[in-house]
């Protein structure tokens, strides 16, 4: 390793299996760290993982580079879910029952933009929130408080959520940039369809978006470049509405859904050269990831699978549903070009940075926060970092251990299988199948209970094995029970 310091493991928290780094010799500083989070990217959308109809030659140097995981996992199955665990290392599934967004995330002990603001860090997000603003309804044409701030961070220059919902419009710190009081923003309410009345000098081009947002990351690095830094740098590419840069429109194979990657890929591109640039680099851990698995309908008519072989895609439990890419780089720490099998779940961002940090979380502080510094700068770590992992569907909660993943219930616990709408592609109309339906989508009336999988020999999910191993259902079926049962304080 480079440098006067080498880095060795040196302590462990039972609960967690929380490592810190020490060294011998001259105290080096913790890395900067860069936080890249793509917006429905699925497990094969990038060439380093096996896409061939999209070009990512910056995020393939990144892996080249570093390190790739091959099962690591959003822990849940959409955006605002998994951001929510990514700050706080608490799942989703634990809040309490009728609230939403920014006002419980300000309120937790620990976040992980807080935790590194203590730590004398410069932060910042840049991009998509979708967190909330506000304890109530937000006041667009007023100041927008608690948001990001209030969750630790120094600078917030984004959007309030996805890039096709109202308001769209750039939120800077607690205020809506550019907007004319005598013109206020309306929002006419419809859910998920609600419109933006008003407003119409702050309304932001959604092709410039991804122009817009790098340049403020690429800033935000050379701005302090002086001094330790994180930035949380949360894309709006790939989510719908599709809605590239005029100059990567046509570029990929894949139609407009390629094209969105390319850009994306850009953006990163971008941001690794400024760190190359301001000799930045090895001095920096960079992270890349998405919040959740792809979209099928975008891709699929042109050849491309988002989730590859994996059955199931963006609000599912099934596995397509939430295993995304992650690949991280640290010079001198993390061995180029190499790749982990290493179970891994994105709520594991605040008790790795803690570890870093040399910092000890309780599990009061992050209860579904796992260390995986060991599966970043270890060959191979001398155990498995994770004994589980939850995830989450929209419509329910399953569970990993190692080869398994079990579900107590029939379907994808998400929007794959049943009466939805047609933007969710049913696998049945890819020609893949599951033991459980029939080759028309219907649940077979001799389906099991639940589901039962065995990852390692069957990846795609054909074969429910639920009644082959009882035993493991028993024993997945009581730790997921335990722990919901411990999220309700029972």
């Amino acid at each position: 390793m480079r440098g006067s310091c080498w880095w060795f493991l040196v302590a462990a928290v039972a609960a967690h299996g929380i490592a810190t780094l020490s060294c011998t010799g001259a105290e080096a500083a913790p890395p900067n760290i860069v936080l890249i989070l793509a917006d429905d990217l699925g497990y094969r959308d990038l060439g380093c993982y096996g896409a061939t109809k999209v070009k990512t030659p910056n995020i393939d140097q990144l892996a080249r580079e570093g390190r790739l995981f091959s099962d690591a996992h959003s822990p849940a199955a959409v955006c605002h879910s998994t951001r929510y665990a990514l700050m706080t290392g608490r799942e989703w599934w634990r809040r309490p029952q009728g609230w939403y967004g920014n006002a419980t995330l300000a309120e937790a002990r620990v976040t992980l933009p807080g935790m590194l603001k203590t730590a004398g860090y410069a932060t910042a997000c840049i991009g998509k929130w979708h967190l909330g603003f506000g304890k109530a309804r937000p006041d667009w044409n007023g100041e927008l408080k608690p948001g990001p701030l209030e969750a630790g961070f120094d600078y917030f220059f984004g959007i309030p959520g996805p890039h096709g919902q109202a308001p769209q419009v750039f939120i800077e710190n607690h205020r809506v940039v550019g907007l004319d009081p005598a013109d206020p923003i309306q929002i006419e309410d419809r859910g998920l369809r609600a419109s933006m009345l008003g407003g119409r000098k702050a309304r932001f081009k959604t092709e410039e978006l991804a122009t817009v947002l790098t340049e403020k990351a690429v800033r935000f690095i050379e701005e302090n470049r002086q001094r330790q830094f994180f930035l949380y740098f949360a894309t709006t590419n790939i989510h719908g509405p599709l809605t590239p840069g005029a100059r990567f429109k046509g570029t990929s194979q894949c139609g407009v859904y390629g094209d969105f990657i390319q850009e994306l890929d850009w953006s990163v591109g971008e941001i690794l050269g400024a760190l190359d640039r301001l000799n930045l680099a090895d001095r920096t851990l960079v992270l890349f990831t998405s919040d959740n698995g792809g979209v099928l309908r975008f891709a699929v008519p042109n050849g491309h699978f988002p989730n590859g072989e994996l059955l199931g895609q963006k609000t599912d439990a099934w596995e397509g549903g939430h295993r995304v890419p992650l690949v991280a780089r640290w010079p001198g720490h993390i061995k180029q070009g190499t790749r982990s099998a290493e179970l891994i779940s994105l709520s594991d961002m605040l008790a790795t940075t803690a570890a870093i940090l040399g910092k000890q979380l309780s599990r009061e502080d992050a209860p579904d926060s796992f260390n995986m510094l060991p599966a970043l700068v270890e060959d191979s770590p001398a155990r498995g970092i994770r004994p589980y992992l939850t995830v989450e569907g929209v419509l329910g909660l399953a569970i990993r251990e190692g080869r398994w993943l079990y579900l107590p219930f029939h379907d994808s616990g998400g929007l794959s299988s049943g009466p939805h709408p047609e933007v969710w592609m049913k696998f049945w109309e890819l020609g893949r199948t599951n033991s459980d339906f029939t080759a028309e989508g219907k649940l077979k009336p001799d389906a099991p209970p639940g589901q039962l999988y065995d990852l390692t020999e069957d990846p795609g999910q054909t074969t429910n094995v639920y009644r082959r191993h009882p035993e493991v259902v028993k024993r997945m079926g009581e730790r997921l029970e335990t722990l919901e049962k411990e999220a309700r304080g029972k």
